[in-house]
């Protein structure tokens, strides 16, 4: 089976996370759940019930030198809620959160990555956002934001037709086609 490892910053769509894993099963991957430590709290409660739908720890932090790792390797990761700090942090080569840390990594050892942004209007229109954006780009990084991809929104608006999930599952697919 091809693992993706699905990772989430503390935005409201990773509230979503149990039914976006079931439909990334569905399509056939095993699902390896990260992240970062605020997505972690917020989740808090969820967390043995994401640990029992997708068979694996949910991990927030970094494993111990001399520690096994728990999960498989990845053959794809998909970053989607990504935060303003999420995706500047990531660009920026800023490691000291675990999931950062592992798609930071990613790109050194080309595991195909999608990330999806979300951002209101508001941090948007900094101009750092779009100097990382523009640099995940050109690592490699499959960024669906935008037109095609996730559009900002005013700051407390949550858009009618949802957070692009569809198209954040559909992105992972094409890069790294799960085994049937």
């Amino acid at each position: 089976m091809t693992t993706l490892y699905l990772f989430g910053s503390a935005a409201p769509p990773v509230f979503e996370v149990a039914e976006v894993i079931e439909n990334a099963q569905a399509r056939g991957w095993d699902v390896c759940l990260g992240l970062t430590p605020t997505a972690g709290r917020w989740l808090g409660e969820q967390l043995p019930e994401l640990e029992w739908l997708t068979g694996h720890p949910v991990r927030s932090e970094y494993k111990l030198p001399g520690e096994p790792d728990v999960w498989p390797p990845a053959d794809a990761i998909l970053l989607a809620p990504a935060t303003f700090n999420t995706v500047n942090e990531w660009s920026l080569g800023l490691t000291s959160k675990f999931v950062v840390g592992v798609v930071a990594e990613a790109i050194g050892k080309k595991i195909p990555t999608v990330a999806v942004p979300c951002v209101n209007s508001a941090y948007a229109r900094h101009p750092q956002f779009h100097r990382s954006v523009d640099a995940l780009r050109s690592m490699g990084v499959t960024v669906l934001y935008g037109e095609g991809g996730f559009e900002p929104n005013q700051p407390g608006e949550r858009r009618p037709e949802g957070y692009p999930w569809h198209l954040a599952l559909d992105a992972a697919g094409a890069i790294a086609s799960p085994a049937p």
